[in-house]
């Protein structure tokens, strides 16, 4: 989409994603608007499905859409974890409280749905971020060679984020295992009632979560081969690597996986993640500019806390810029000084780096005792998680505030 000249906006939001529409949403319940800038020419929405627990739903809950989204998944009871090596069957806690698992495009359209028209603008890849000299506004430039002047800039663009590299923050650690997700349909209903089933032989690793009784969403998890790259580039390629990858697995699994929805499959070559001592170090704030979700912790997906942890993002987000900005006796959103908003950032900052920071090292620990194949090392993670983490459900309790 074209823009005439340079145009001036007080919030530019960049990724429409998860993360950046319920930022959106969440300063939109605060009266402040921004600006969404989405570099695909619609909605977008990788992955097939995203667990929450607790603390999703009480972000979910501040921003207005958690009853909706109650209806389209059911409530997950239990958990089973079944070793194919040695034929062991064992409870898999999975807490008292909330968890259910929802469809990522229903999460994706009912945040958009909530939002002013217009809030998001398509086919926008910000391609440079600088700050102007004079006035002290980010200039962000685009691919169809317009700039675009903002005096917040929140960069929810995701693992490979542009404005996280803008501002100095690079995630290039990865773990050496790949992913394929993807839900399957059962039009006369599924037997696999309300339980979580985690089922493992060797290096392979397959789960699956009930989304509703006609639906369960699952993931294959493996060690990352170079080859694997060609994969995502075609659905059936995708799907045939899931179905070899659960060659030797039960007859319920296997019919699952041949039977999904081929297109809801996604392959993840392998894992992105902040390191935690990144996040313990770095600042994710030059400016008024600062990230969001993916673009701030990006972790691995074992503990299913990236996307509720985004959530909670915006909702801490939102309420430091909007108290900061009331505090100053400037209407939100309108003409706040550059010393209140950085303030603002740095509240934002100060208050999720220590939630982040544990997800984070909770989630590396656990990955590394997959992704590593020394015993010792192994050992090792399990002692410090034993030590920090001896309540393994602890951060599904957590609880970001209200608005």
């Amino acid at each position: 989409m074209q823009m005439a000249g340079d145009t001036r906006e007080n919030i530019v939001i960049v990724g429409g994603g998860i993360c950046g529409l319920a930022t959106a949403l969440a300063l939109h319940r605060k009266g402040i608007r921004s600006l969404v800038l989405e570099r695909s020419e619609c909605l977008r929405a990788t992955g097939a499905a995203i667990i929450l627990h607790a603390n999703g739903w009480r972000a979910l809950d501040q921003l207005g859409v958690a009853s909706y989204l109650r209806h389209t998944a059911i409530p997950i009871l239990s958990g089973q974890f079944n070793s194919l090596n040695n034929n062991k069957l064992q409870e898999l806690p999975v807490g008292k409280d909330e968890l259910r698992c929802v469809k990522r495009t229903d999460l994706i359209n009912i945040l958009a749905d909530n939002l002013p028209h217009n809030t998001v603008r398509f086919g926008s890849d910000v391609v440079s971020i600088e700050l102007d000299p004079i006035t002290s506004s980010t200039v962000l430039q685009l691919q169809d060679g317009t700039s675009l002047n903002a005096e917040v800039v929140i960069g929810c663009d995701g693992v490979n984020s542009t404005i996280s590299h803008m501002i100095g923050v690079t995630t290039k650690n990865i773990f050496n295992v790949c992913v394929v997700r993807g839900f399957t349909n059962y039009p006369d209903g599924h037997d696999f009632g309300s339980e979580f089933k985690l089922t493992k032989k060797d290096d392979v690793q397959v789960g699956l979560m009930p989304m509703t009784t006609n639906r369960v969403y699952w993931f294959i998890t493996q060690k990352y081969v170079s080859q694997d790259h060609k994969i995502s580039k075609s659905q059936k390629l995708i799907g045939d690597l899931a179905v070899a990858s659960v060659k030797d697995f039960p007859g319920s699994i296997k019919e699952m996986v041949e039977n999904c929805s081929l297109e809801s499959l996604h392959f993840s070559e392998y894992l992105r993640y902040q390191a935690p001592w990144d996040i313990l170090r770095k600042s994710f704030r030059v400016g008024t500019v600062t990230v969001a979700g993916d673009a701030f912790h990006a972790m691995a997906p074992f503990i299913a806390q990236g996307g509720a942890a985004s959530l909670e993002d915006a909702v801490v987000l939102a309420r430091c810029l909007a108290r900061k900005t009331t505090l100053a006796g400037i209407p939100s959103g309108r003409g706040s000084s550059k010393m209140m908003v950085e303030e603002a950032l740095d509240e934002y900052l100060k208050e999720r780096k220590p939630r982040v920071l544990r997800l984070s090292l909770q989630s590396y620990l656990f990955a590394k005792m997959h992704d590593i194949s020394s015993k010792f090392i192994k050992f090792i993670c399990i002692v410090l998680m034993m030590i920090l983490f001896s309540d393994s459900h602890g951060h599904t309790r957590y609880d970001c505030g209200s608005l």
